[in-house]
């Protein structure tokens, strides 16, 4: 292969947005700077579905069961919210702390979660007002949906991989003399 002098021309010319606007610029896409953590946004997608599954199961229980059925509904939905919103907040909050060990927070978490949860649910009983069926069909639906919601929002996150040195190393390992 013979040296061609045009090729870090080429090159440019292949990296240019070629989607930006008539009169926008179109220079070469910049480089990926760090990943913010993707906990938060995950979150607030999460709530935004649950949130409309848990309206529309309310209209259904309040045309079916009445008012008994809602507070149902909600208390299901506002149960699996609150389960599975503490990890993704406590993530968020860690995550940016120390992004590699947001994994073991995350398993802590949900340890503590099982345990108090269990805890709170049988010294609370079912409460006379409680629609079982409501209940039950809440929590299935907000949790499948809030874990398809997660699955999908993390899988279409933007995470840097390789974080390269900003100054280019020399052969020894150590940075560039700067003298």
């Amino acid at each position: 292969m013979a040296f061609n002098p045009n090729a870090p021309l080429m090159m440019e010319i292949l990296l240019k947005d070629k989607g930006a606007l008539n009169g926008a610029a179109q220079e070469p896409f910049p480089a990926s700077g760090p990943s913010a953590t993707p906990w938060l946004n995950i979150l607030k997608k999460c709530l935004l579905i649950a949130s409309a599954a848990t309206a529309a199961l309310a209209v259904a229980a309040l045309v079916v069961s009445g008012w008994a059925g809602v507070g149902s509904v909600a208390f299901g939905s506002a149960v699996v919210v609150v389960f599975f919103g503490l990890s993704l907040l406590v993530g968020h909050i860690y995550g940016r702390k120390n992004p590699s060990g947001a994994i073991g927070v995350f398993m802590v978490t949900y340890l503590v979660k099982v345990v108090g949860f269990a805890v709170i649910l049988f010294t609370l009983g079912t409460p006379t007002w409680l629609n079982g069926p409501w209940f039950a069909a809440a929590g299935v639906v907000v949790v499948v949906l809030w874990q398809a919601t997660e699955v999908v929002t993390f899988s279409r996150q933007r995470l840097l991989l390789y974080n390269d040195p900003a100054e280019p190393q020399d052969s020894t390992g150590s940075a560039g003399d700067t003298k």
